[in-house]
């Protein structure tokens, strides 16, 4: 058997019903599917069951430890020279599994990851989130499946490697968030290199809403920090840049209060501090307006960019905050990763 898809699961059971329809319509069926239940409370048994003779599955249940370690778990299981894994809330296109066969024959590597999108089902909010998260104007492009980049480390929703190189790296470490980056990290200091394969992309929903987002996105910033103690050089500068906008924007608001609370208090020279009140607030509505205009265009959708602006500010502040924590925690209290975020992750 050339592949096996290894799904991890938590409380998602209409998810996997979508993507386990998408994988039933592949050119290529020389894989299997390992699903794996994390614990949860809304299991996908029977889900599953209804694709037994329809796809090769097999269906694991096993008590809540996160997505790192489920993945091994099912990994351990899997017969496929290759395991692709992909988180449970993508949908694959009907050649998705043979682009990754031709990718591989032309351009082979023991590990590589595809780029994702959103697909035209998807709710605006969804195509809003999923342009913030991989725009030019809020992530610089990284997470958008570019090949200039010098480097390319694969994450956990569209990732691919061979199963003995898997076996040998131990595969995900006991992080619950950043494992994904973590692994890809550990492959690339084990001498391998993993390749962008732009061909084998997946639809990816992401978040359904801004409170989740902000959440996914705060961890992120969390796991950087978490990412460059245990990996020291990985940090690059556009990791950086959530952390410098959340307190440029954070410094623009104050000085904007300030002044407002100047002119409301009548103090002299009050003309000029309108203007204090007013300037911080023009560098954000610009950007703001750059987001609306290329968001508008990319989605051909008013509603999207509109919705693409509140998106970018979560997805950039979220980030920035989750950074300024753990930046706090692990690096001027001198915290662990597993006690000064127990409640965020190891629970």
């Amino acid at each position: 058997m050339k592949y096996s898809v290894i799904v991890p699961v938590f409380n998602r059971p209409d998810e996997v019903d979508e993507l386990l329809e998408s994988l039933t319509r592949q050119t290529c069926t020389d894989f299997e599917v390992v699903v794996v239940e994390d614990g949860s409370t809304t299991p996908c048994d029977k889900v599953c069951k209804q694709y037994e003779d329809r796809l090769d599955i097999r269906y694991f249940a096993k008590p809540n430890s996160g997505p790192g370690q489920s993945r091994n778990y099912g990994a351990a299981r899997a017969r496929g020279e290759y395991l692709l894994i992909l988180d449970s809330d993508v949908v694959v296109p009907p050649g998705y599994i043979q682009a990754v066969g031709e990718e591989l024959a032309h351009h082979p590597a023991v590990a590589f990851g595809g780029p994702d999108s959103a697909h035209p089902s998807f709710t605006p909010t969804q195509k809003a989130i999923s342009y913030a998260m991989t725009s030019f104007f809020t992530t610089g492009g990284i997470r958008g499946g570019k090949k200039k980049l010098d480097k390319f480390y694969p994450r956990s929703f569209n990732m691919g490697i061979r199963r003995d190189v898997y076996q040998q790296l131990g595969g995900f470490s006991k992080m619950r968030f950043g494992e994904d980056i973590d692994f890809s990290y550990r492959i690339v200091e084990a001498g391998h290199q993993p390749r962008l394969y732009a061909s084998a992309w997946v639809w990816h929903k992401r978040r359904t809403d801004f409170r989740k987002f902000f959440r996914q996105v705060y961890n992120s910033g969390i796991a950087r920090i978490n990412l460059e103690k245990r990996h020291p050089g990985t940090m690059k500068l556009v990791h950086l840049l959530p952390m410098v906008f959340t307190v440029g924007v954070i410094l623009l608001v104050l000085v904007s209060a300030v002044g407002r609370a100047m002119i409301y208090y009548d103090a002299p020279h009050w003309h000029s501090w309108y203007w204090v009140c007013v300037l911080p607030w023009l560098p954000i509505l610009l950007y703001s307006l750059l987001i609306l205009a290329d968001s508008t265009v990319r989605n051909r959708s008013l509603k999207v960019g509109l919705l693409s602006v509140p998106a970018t500010f979560v997805q950039l502040m979220g980030y920035g905050f989750g950074f300024i924590e753990a930046w706090w925690k692990r690096c001027v209290k001198k915290q662990d990763e597993f006690t000064a975020f127990e409640k965020n992750f190891y629970k």
